[in-house]
């Protein structure tokens, strides 16, 4: 609704260093000098900030941030011959070196507004598994860019998650509502958290999942389901479920407890009214989860 810019995409774009960006027809390209558009995105940034600033004025305690993970930018950023920066690993390396200094810039100016805030960096990975699977479409639509091998895709997230720590970050998630999410590769990135949809989780997924919390990895469970016209969320009923689920594949319930209830992605789409739903439904599941498990 805010237009070119406020997009996942353009505001991970806008904090590319030396990479600047401009808006074609078939989305955010680099180009050789800053221009309107990139001065759009940057003063959209400006204006969250000021925003953020005064909402959490005195404020002390956790602070989440959300921006583009370098695998989904570098896979929808075009090189200036149009071509996403993805076909070329050396382009996307450098997409990904630049991404991680403007979060470090980025936590910076936010240690500067909001001094209390334990700042959490969230990278959004919604392309990654079309990375990993080789299902990114090219520029003519025709033909598909190679996969990329996992251990590269590794190194970007390292990359990234490392820098945010030593600039700063309390913390550090990444995110993929993708069903397929491939939580063995994201496992392996050192991200404190994965946030994921679980709605529709295999006796696999949930095994892979136990994996996760086993080895020291926080889980955001994404059992709200944020599917458009989703009205209900019986939580009494994803809660049994989901425990049954953890039965049959041998879950222990203190892994069961361990999980953060989370809605499955984002609210960006939702109503007021409906996004309230839809927290509230979390915060329930959790305290049912929490008191199912007990008695197991």
């Amino acid at each position: 609704a805010r237009g070119p810019g406020a997009d996942i995409i353009g505001r991970g774009a806008g904090l590319l260093t030396e990479m600047p960006v401009e808006l074609q027809p078939s989305g955010w390209r680099l180009t050789s000098r800053p221009g309107r558009d990139l001065e759009r995105t940057a003063s959209l940034w400006r204006q969250d900030l000021d925003e953020l600033t005064e909402a959490y004025d005195g404020y002390t305690g956790p602070l989440k941030i959300a921006v583009a993970g370098p695998w989904t930018l570098a896979s929808s950023v075009e090189l200036p011959g149009g071509e996403r920066a993805i076909v070329d690993l050396g382009a996307a390396r450098e997409v990904t070196e630049s991404l991680a200094d403007g979060i470090r810039s980025l936590l910076g100016n936010l240690a500067r507004l909001i001094p209390g805030a334990a700042i959490i960096v969230q990278l959004d990975e919604p392309s990654l598994p079309a990375v990993l699977a080789g299902t990114i479409p090219t520029a003519s639509g025709y033909g598909r860019l190679r996969a990329v091998e996992a251990q590269a895709v590794i190194q970007g997230l390292e990359l990234v998650l490392e820098q945010s720590r030593a600039a700063g970050a309390a913390g550090t998630v990444i995110h993929c509502c993708d069903r397929t999410a491939p939580i063995p590769v994201l496992r392996q990135s050192g991200a404190q958290a994965l946030a994921l949809d679980l709605t529709e989780a295999s006796p696999a997924r949930w095994e892979s999942v136990a994996a996760t919390l086993e080895a020291g990895t926080q889980v955001y469970a994404g059992l709200i389901a944020t599917d458009p016209g989703t009205t209900e969320h019986p939580v009494r009923d994803i809660a049994r479920g989901l425990l049954d689920q953890a039965d049959r594949v041998g879950i222990e319930p203190r892994l069961v407890r361990d999980l953060v209830v989370s809605p499955a992605c984002g609210l960006a789409g939702m109503s007021r009214e409906a996004a309230l739903r839809t927290q509230r439904a979390a915060v329930d599941l959790a305290a049912e989860l929490t008191e199912l498990a007990g008695s197991h």
